[in-house]
């Protein structure tokens, strides 16, 4: 292939695909700080205390006091020192965010949904569950970034001499090509690390060589001969002795620092806990202790230092693909890199925009063609079960709704208004 053919499919990826493209990576980068702007949002987040924390089985005294007719599915103690505990509560099919103070145990707040969850939903398979087409539609992005990538290194003359080049005194057109550039350049590896986790998790859900047989064992059963007390009418997950759970979790695991319980809703379930150890950058599921609620013996362990190679692979994924291995300076790292190449895509269509100006008697549409139609015709439902998953999954009223409607609007006629609009007058 010659450096022109490659440069061909560099802006075809990029621009015939634009819409589709900068959705996928707006929605990642967005998703890297979701949890700061929880924070932000959400006084009940803000973490006040300091101290040793209080017994577990206190905050779910708590939470079962507050919403006696929920039942708790999981609990997450979140690794950031300025975030309060979070505890999913279910309900009518529905989910409610309870926050809790690891240092007092009182109910701090609650939501219908956080910055966190809804942007990784949207990232991760853009609302739309139907037979996976929402997380291969994003999965292929992986692979294009990879081949852009490739594509850019290879056709551009001496890249690793330009890391400090911007031209910007020979028009607007020669500067933004030479931003395009600069930044491109400067995004190398974080491209990298975005395409190659991306591919992992297409291996991991194509199950590709037994991926996720391995990287996701399942948990162990119970055979449960002892009856269960059927007066009791305490939902499974308020009876159990979640501090004597996770004294033998730390016994088992040494140095364990619990970040997640998922509390058994049945009596052949455990309780299963998981957190942060010694290793690494791998993710809290590297590290699992499952444990019988009857008799608190450990009935099943995983340790983040035993787990074999494809499995570390996996669980490692998710911090280098989101940032948050470092705490909130790598996250704000990943965040600024997220802007860098969303930005290359909106370049990249401008830069084909005013190049379609200098030509004579070239189409209207020729810098994208039929290709706009497909994107939108793509990225219509996708904002369509946006709209969906925020009324009937999140079960949220119309003022949110109302909001974030009012966002996309905005940025879809700030979108017309440069690449449109102000096009045309400069035509």
């Amino acid at each position: 292939m010659n450096k022109r053919t490659l440069f061909q499919l560099h802006s075809w990826i990029g621009i015939k695909l634009s819409l589709l493209f900068f959705i996928v990576c707006f929605s990642g980068t967005l998703a890297t700080l979701s949890n700061e702007m929880d924070w932000l949002f959400h006084p009940g987040l803000r973490a006040t205390g300091s101290g040793d924390r209080v017994p577990y089985n206190t905050i779910v005294q708590e939470v079962q006091q507050a919403y006696p007719n929920h039942t708790l599915s999981y609990w997450l103690m979140p690794k950031e020192p300025y975030l309060n505990d979070i505890l999913y509560l279910e309900k009518d099919g529905y989910r409610t965010y309870v926050f809790a103070d690891p240092f007092t145990g009182k109910v701090t707040g609650a939501t219908k949904v956080t910055f966190q969850r809804f942007f990784r939903d949207f990232h991760y398979y853009l609302f739309m569950p139907f037979y996976q087409i929402g997380y291969f539609m994003v999965l292929v992005f992986a692979f294009l970034l990879a081949i852009s990538l490739g594509t850019a290194l290879l056709f551009y003359k001496k890249w690793w001499r330009k890391f400090l080049e911007l031209k910007r005194s020979s028009g607007k057109l020669v500067l933004f090509r030479s931003l395009h550039r600069l930044v491109g350049l400067w995004s190398i590896p974080f491209v990298m690390v975005f395409s190659l986790t991306g591919i992992w998790y297409f291996t991991e859900r194509t199950n590709l060589g037994k991926v996720s047989d391995i990287s996701n064992p399942a948990a162990p059963k119970l055979d449960r001969e002892v009856a269960l007390d059927s007066a009791d009418q305490t939902p499974f997950p308020y009876r159990w002795d979640y501090d004597m759970a996770a004294k033998v979790a730390l016994h088992t695991i040494p140095g364990l620092e619990i970040r997640g319980i998922v509390p058994p809703r049945q009596p052949s379930s455990t309780i299963y806990l998981r957190g942060k150890s010694q290793v690494p950058l791998v993710r809290n599921r590297a590290n699992r202790v499952y444990v019988d609620p009857l008799d608190y013996e450990a009935v099943g362990v995983q340790k983040a230092e035993d787990i074999p190679t494809i499995m570390y692979l996996n669980d490692i994924a998710d911090p280098l693909h989101f940032g948050n291995w470092g705490g909130l300076t790598s996250k704000i790292i990943w965040f600024i890199s997220g802007l860098g190449i969303s930005g290359l895509v909106l370049t990249g269509i401008w830069i084909a925009l005013r190049r379609q100006l200098k030509k004579s008697g070239t189409k209207k549409n020729a810098v994208m063609g039929a290709w706009k139609y497909i994107n939108w015709l793509l990225a219509a439902p996708i904002f369509a079960y946006l709209f969906f998953f925020m009324h009937f999954r999140y079960g949220l009223s119309w003022e949110p709704i109302l909001l974030v409607a009012t966002i996309l609007a905005s940025v879809g006629w700030l979108a017309w208004y440069v690449f449109v609009t102000k096009m045309r007058q400069a035509r």
